[in-house]
């Protein structure tokens, strides 16, 4: 019966909801001067978040849905780096002051592809612009199968406190269809290296849905990254769209699993997760029970960003680097996606931004619901709403009320958590933009 429910709704295509308005509806209209008008409005006395963006990889994989290229050329990428410690520069001008900054993350692409020197040299000059707290997060992305020695005493020169893996599966059938080849031994040389250098803090990103991919290999996946000893885990469904991103192309739709296949493979990564000591965090996220982030499940303090489940409570995410996304308390913007076109105006002395939204009241009390909903399971909107001095808005949750996916609380709405992959779906009901949108989001399941 719960599959059958699930199901029913597994190819309806609904956002992440990583924000809320999503990024289908940032526009141009926010741009560099309202942008250095919002960072100048920032309180001194709070902490920011930092976000760097690095678009390249060595090799592609076929899955990617990130914005990054492949070279095998490490000039284009020392030379982003050089622009981003102009950026850094541009964008701390702006502020009103040094401020404060308790979480640094750094995505991609590959952040470890950089030259070690130019990493240490980045988070220097991050430090020279900002006060990292001494309590701070920095985390950084890692792939596996580039991941040196230098490198590693890079991490430490740097104070990288938390690592999070690209394994994906450990597959190797799986591993040759989606072009990325990192057997069982290299991912543990890498957990090595990074415990040596004092980042005992790790995260791995498993993925299900890919060709070749089944329940059984799936769990034995599973099995072998908590092996390895991971705080947390991010288990995502590999969205398919090759009209946004071609590489995906190299990818046959005919060898992908259907929705029931999929959801055995969740349902069983899962399974062998929460076997193995981990906490399911929200949709799709696990962590060791206690945890920070599975303690901030419990106080409700966690939240949802660009990153996905955070303990960061800053009211500001600052972004840099092509692509880049910012989470300020007007609102949100983002630097232009293409590098060339974001090293340009980086030289110019212009802040890259190239669209965004400003937030509305209406928009800060329905982010409030649907990030409950997507962090908790649950959410009360009659509260929320007037604790934004507004009326509660209306939803239709009248199949999910049929079904058992909900149950109301007085106003409170509660999700059954055997239905958390429909997380998103339920939340979607909270979205005005949603029914008028043309943008094309991954399937529920």
């Amino acid at each position: 019966m719960r599959h059958d429910i699930i199901l029913a709704r597994a190819d309806a295509r609904v956002p992440r909801y990583t924000s809320y308005p999503t990024a289908p509806h940032f526009s141009a209209d926010i741009g560099p001067d309202r942008y250095a008008g919002w960072l100048g409005e920032l309180d001194p006395q709070q902490p920011v978040s930092l976000y760097l963006h690095v678009p390249f990889c060595r090799s592609m994989c076929w899955y990617c849905g990130c914005h990054t290229k492949a070279t095998r050329r490490a000039e284009p990428v020392d030379a982003y780096a050089a622009v981003l410690l102009d950026e850094i520069e541009l964008v701390a001008g702006r502020l009103p002051a040094r401020m404060k900054v308790s979480h640094i993350h750094w995505g991609g692409g590959s952040p470890t592809y950089l030259a070690p020197a130019r990493f240490v040299e980045i988070m220097d000059r991050l430090r020279a612009r900002f006060d990292v707290l001494a309590d701070a997060e920095i985390a950084v992305e890692v792939d596996p199968r580039i991941f040196s020695g230098s490198m590693a005493s890079a991490f430490r020169s740097a104070g990288v406190t938390r690592a999070s893996l690209g394994v994906q599966t450990f597959d190797p059938e799986v591993q040759k269809a989606v072009n990325r080849v990192q057997d069982y031994e290299l991912v543990a040389d890498c957990v090595e290296r990074l415990r040596a250098a004092g980042v005992d803090a790790f995260n791995m990103d498993l993925i299900y849905g890919l060709p070749l991919q089944t329940e059984a290999n799936c769990r034995d996946s599973a099995r072998k990254a908590l092996s390895l000893g991971p705080d947390r885990f991010s288990v995502f469904g590999y969205a398919h769209v090759p009209h946004m991103k071609p590489h995906q192309k190299m990818i046959s739709e005919d060898a992908l699993p259907g929705p029931a296949e999929r959801l055995a493979q969740a349902d069983a990564i899962a399974e062998e997760l929460v076997a193995g000591g981990q906490e399911p965090i929200g949709l799709d996220h696990f962590a060791r029970r206690g945890d920070a982030l599975a303690q901030a499940l419990h106080d409700g303090s966690i939240r949802r960003n660009f990153q996905g489940y955070t303990t960061d409570a800053a009211p500001a995410i600052i972004g840099f680097g092509s692509s880049a996304i910012g989470w300020l308390p007007q609102g949100y913007v983002q630097n232009t996606p293409m590098t060339h076109d974001w090293e340009r105006r980086v030289l110019e002395g212009r802040l890259p931004t190239a669209r965004g939204y400003a937030l509305t009241d209406d928009d800060r009390m329905r982010r409030t619901i649907i990030e409950q909903l997507m962090c908790r399971l649950e959410a009360d909107p009659v509260a929320i709403a007037a604790a934004h001095g507004l009326p509660a808005p209306e939803a239709d949750l009248s199949d999910f009320l049929r079904d058992g996916v909900v149950a109301m609380d007085g106003s409170r709405i509660v999700i059954d958590p055997t239905y958390r992959p429909l997380a998103r779906s339920v939340a979607a009901a909270f979205d005005a933009r949603l029914a008028n949108s043309t943008a094309r989001h991954a399937v529920a399941v």
